[in-house]
């Protein structure tokens, strides 16, 4: 008989922990986490009813009206969770629905591959239900028959705890045929991928839900017009789609009201820090707190060492420097600083760490991840691990930097088939600003002819 395998959440290594104690989390100030255990276990259904749970599908359901719904998720300004900031609200409102347009599908993007980024397992490990609630109710606000749970492959534990999850609401009658007697149809399945960062590109997600090759399609149609199978979709991330229900239940003036005067932007966000810091974690906390206060709570550097730069939201954001760890993290005002907000979870450079070394590591994956559609990214995206190596290891030659700004400008916005080479591009792009003079190190040699061997195979 085989030995069962252990939860990853009895690992050393498992960050995808809430720091925060039940007494300080609370059902007014936090939406997201505040039935979260103290023991980090899951809150299964039973638990979860008694917490409120499914009283927004109840209270929408009952209403009868889900443009209320997408009306409701406009006034809260709710701006997408995955990275772009988009707001979700209106993206329901682009849904093609009504007359003889069929029903079409919800998809949860829980593709979470963005180095350094580990919310949205916490909230699928932890707390499967409100994912589960905040499905029905877009749902119901785009028309949508059935869900799918795009998931990381090598999420296994989220697997388990989604489909366990899945199975209590159908069992209690909260999935599948008339939900709580409203007559509204709609049943959720899980579909893990096999490993593609591009995945969590919208249209490359539905192109691997159909089964086809995981590239990015053509806009428009947008997915809200013609998605998967032809079909109307709306594609949220998985921490988007769980503020819903506190909107829906509590009012949009309260989740605006999270964030007190810290920014425009709307309700909390599940923000967190990796690297050499005492406490790596997560906390959830209202849109535009400082990264100076998640620092602080994540204990400050470790090992008494010093802070050279920081990623605010995932590998794809922009470098900032400790001087801007004053700034407000939401969309807008970390994208005035050339940089962006992404998954809100910051990486933490040390002084010691050598800019050029950390940027080829995360060329690499970038290049290696490249769905190879366009030629920017395809081809440029090698070539810049090729200059980086040569940097890395003192054999650059006079012009290779000047060769990398203008491979990161051929990379960037609107010059790309989608929103991959312009994130590879931005880590890059900030780096060469704000720490030339250690790529400049790495050049020792004259300009020769310029990199004629061809890019070693199986290397990038």
């Amino acid at each position: 008989m085989s030995q069962s395998i252990p939860s990853q959440r009895q690992s050393h290594q498992y960050r995808s922990r809430i720091l925060q104690p039940e007494t300080e989390r609370r059902a007014d100030t936090h939406p997201l986490t505040w039935r979260l255990r103290d023991d980090g276990e899951t809150v299964w259904l039973d638990e979860y009813l008694r917490k409120d749970g499914y009283q927004s599908v109840r209270k929408a359901l009952s209403e009868g009206d889900p443009q209320a719904v997408i009306a409701a998720m406009k006034e809260a300004n709710v701006r997408g969770r995955g990275g772009a900031g988009f707001s979700a609200g209106l993206k329901w409102s682009l849904t093609l629905q009504g007359g003889d347009m069929p029903r079409g599908y919800l998809i949860c993007n829980a593709d979470e591959m963005e180095p350094g980024t580990f919310k949205d397992r916490l909230l699928m490990e932890q707390q499967p239900h409100l994912l589960i609630e905040g499905m029905i109710l877009g749902a119901y606000a785009n028309n949508s028959f059935y869900g799918y749970i795009f998931l990381r492959g090598e999420y296994v534990e989220s697997a388990r705890v989604l489909n366990r999850a899945i199975d209590e609401a159908r069992d209690a009658g909260w999935l599948g045929q008339d939900i709580n007697g409203s007559g509204f149809d709609f049943d959720i399945a899980v579909h893990t991928g096999a490993g593609r960062y591009i995945c969590g590109e919208e249209t490359a997600l539905i192109n691997s839900l159909e089964g086809k090759r995981a590239n990015p399609r053509a806009k428009p149609p947008f997915p809200g017009q013609s998605g998967a199978w032809g079909k109307p979709s709306v594609v949220n991330n998985v921490e988007t789609l769980c503020n819903v229900p506190g909107v829906i239940l509590n009012g949009d003036d309260w989740y605006q009201g999270l964030s007190g005067d810290r920014t425009d932007d709307g309700g909390t966000k599940l923000y967190g820090v990796s690297g050499p810091v005492v406490k790596p974690g997560l906390w959830e906390l209202p849109m535009g707190t400082t990264g100076a206060e998640i620092l602080d709570r994540a204990g400050g550097m470790r090992d008494n060492r010093q802070l050279k730069a920081w990623l605010p939201g995932g590998a794809s954001t922009g470098f900032l420097l400790p001087e801007h760890l004053d700034l407000p993290l939401d969309f807008d005002t970390v994208g005035k600083e050339g940089s962006r907000l992404g998954t809100g979870l910051l990486t933490v450079v040390p002084r010691e760490m050598s800019m050029v070394a950390l940027m080829r590591n995360l060329e690499e994956f970038f290049a290696r991840e490249s769905c190879g559609w366009c030629t920017p990214c395809r081809d440029g995206l090698p070539w810049t691990v090729k200059l980086l190596q040569a940097l890395e290891h003192g054999q650059g030659e006079e012009g290779d930097i000047e060769l990398l700004d203008k491979l990161a400008a051929d990379c960037g916005p609107g010059l790309t088939f989608c929103a991959h080479a312009p994130g590879a591009a931005m880590p890059l792009e900030t780096a060469l600003r704000h720490f030339r003079h250690e790529f400049e190190q790495g050049v020792s040699k004259p300009r020769g002819k310029a990199h004629e061997d061809p890019i070693p195979v199986g290397q990038v």
